[in-house]
């Protein structure tokens, strides 16, 4: 686990709390697709946010589960792993 997300480890969370598939290779170089192309609903984002929180030991952005890009949220998750916000 680095310091920032990866895109790699946004795709295996994808996997282990809403059990999606994505490529993060394909993810990475299409950074701005909607999460609801590759089939993540809010719910399944909200999870996601839960296990990082869980993970750092504190909370993120209130509206971290309304990012609606792979970009939008790593921007934001890992804004706030820097400043510890």
């Amino acid at each position: 686990m680095s310091a920032q997300l990866t895109y790699e480890e946004l795709a295996a969370l994808m996997k282990n709390g809403a059990g999606l598939t994505v490529d993060p290779v394909r993810m990475e170089s299409s950074p701005d697709t909607g999460f609801d192309e590759y089939g993540l609903d809010s719910l399944g984002l909200l999870g996601i946010v839960a296990a990082l929180e869980n993970r750092y030991g504190h909370g993120l952005p209130a509206d971290a589960d309304r990012c609606k890009t792979p970009r939008e949220f790593l921007d934001l998750v890992n804004t706030t792993l820097v400043t510890g916000a």
